[in-house]
């Protein structure tokens, strides 16, 4: 049997395995283990063995605990709760502001945290029901969230980046930076959507009473105070980094003290917060971890069969692809398997077929690290599509399971096309213009 038929085998086997509904790291780990057995004997088993210590000699591995734990204890801690009041009072008077304020706070919440689920839970559980209460389209509202929502794995510190960076060997600074101009130029159509919407139909986002907004400019200034713990953390934390005060590792300790030191101060922390920031953390840190334990045994052995070249050859030699059709072929293959697997069981799936063919293309960026650095952010906005398109978007479940009993699952998937469209419209430009997500990190390199 050729080695490309194997390594075909290997790959249908696991696909198989996990519509089976096994865990994914098992379904990618069962498959290594037996393929590396069969093809070298007990003796294979160090191929995988190193390439996974390898990486778990890596010393920034420490920052996905800590950016996961400075997540769970901001939204424990309420802060984003008071962000969404400031935001509605000095949002409230312009037509669609709730739902514009939202999508602040979600860029705010995600500059904090990094992973979509906090920003969701936050806003399917406190922004839906002001704004369902306040005469707001379902619909729109809906949308808003779960398009808000996913900017958390674009806007650093992206937690999804941190691993991919990883497994890419890439620069996590470069890829944070990298992803900073398109997450803003996609919130940027998200509100310009909803000031559009509101704009053409009035009904569909109704302006909140003069009584509620009715209190004096003092007031108002003393919720601002609301967004200033935010920012401290967020310039504690990513701003030092940034300007080469602080490592990797050091940066996500600082952020995760400072958002300890946020809980003390607005009196939160508390036993019961500490432990369930603690079982969420763990919980969290060990999923990722075994996946990427299970990738690269997989990618070890993948890799040893020469995959990397017989997929070139393929796509190159044999179909006489371009390097941008080859590139569409693989943003094309994430928005299919995101509506089955979630943004880390596809990076661990397809990294080591997809990260060393980009490398090799002439896509006109000099090659290399800045074409891995651009194409982790195409596959990251290429994530947020999956994450909300049916049948299985990650999110979709997520807002059914969390939002109000007034919002039913066919107003969810109604929800997301103008926000998927716009994704694409972000995903497209950024293919365009590779300076969107370049510009930055060689600007401040």
């Amino acid at each position: 049997m050729s080695y490309e038929m194997i390594a075909l085998l290997m790959f249908a086997s696991m696909m198989v395995l996990m519509l089976t509904g096994q865990r994914v790291f098992a379904a990618i780990g069962c498959v290594a283990a037996g393929a590396v057995l069969l093809l070298y004997g007990t003796g294979g088993v160090e191929i995988p063995f190193s390439a996974a210590f390898k990486l778990f000699n890596w010393f920034p591995m420490l920052t996905l605990p800590l950016f996961i734990y400075m997540g769970y204890i901001l939204s424990e801690a309420g802060i984003a709760e008071d962000l969404y009041k400031m935001l509605h009072v000095w949002f409230g008077r312009v037509r669609g502001g709730l739902a514009i304020g939202t999508i602040f706070l979600m860029v705010i919440i995600s500059a904090m945290n990094g992973l979509s689920v906090a920003g969701m839970a936050i806003g399917a559980t406190i922004a839906l029901p002001e704004m369902l209460r306040r005469g707001y389209d379902k619909v729109l509202i809906t949308g808003v969230v779960q398009g808000g929502s996913s900017l958390g794995i674009l806007v650093p510190p992206s937690v999804v980046m941190v691993l991919y960076g990883m497994i890419a060997r890439q620069p996590v600074s470069q890829l944070w930076l990298a992803g900073v101009v398109p997450g803003l130029l996609m919130a940027l159509l998200f509100v310009l959507y909803v000031v559009i919407r509101a704009w053409l139909n009035p009904k569909l986002a109704p302006l909140v009473s003069e009584d509620e907004l009715a209190m004096p400019m003092s007031e108002k200034l003393k919720l601002l105070r609301a967004g200033i713990i935010p920012f401290l953390i967020f310039f504690a934390m990513t701003g030092l980094f940034v300007m080469g005060v602080t490592s990797l590792v050091e940066s996500s300790a600082v952020g995760a003290t400072a958002a300890t030191l946020a809980a003390v101060v607005k009196g939160k922390f508390t036993f019961r917060l500490i432990h369930e920031t603690a079982k969420k953390t763990m919980a969290v840190s060990c999923m990722f971890l075994w996946l990427i334990l299970a990738a690269l045994a997989f990618g070890s052995v993948f890799d040893g069969l020469g995959a990397v070249r017989a997929l070139e050859n393929l796509f190159i030699n044999n179909w006489d692809l371009s390097p941008w059709q080859v590139i569409i072929m693989m943003q094309v293959s994430f928005l299919v398997m995101g509506m089955f697997l979630d943004d880390t069981a596809m990076l661990v799936i397809v990294a080591p077929l997809y990260v060393p063919l980009v490398k090799m293309l002439d896509l006109g960026m000099g090659g290399g690290s800045a074409q891995l650095i651009w194409f982790g952010v195409l596959y990251t906005m290429t994530c947020q599509i999956a994450y909300i398109t049916p049948p299985f978007g990650y999110n979709l479940f997520l807002m059914r399971a969390m939002a109000p009993k007034d919002i039913t699952l066919p107003d969810i998937y109604r929800s997301i096309w103008p926000f998927v469209l716009m994704m694409a419209v972000s995903i497209a430009l950024v293919m365009i213009f590779p300076q969107l997500a370049l510009w930055l990190p060689t600007a401040l390199r």
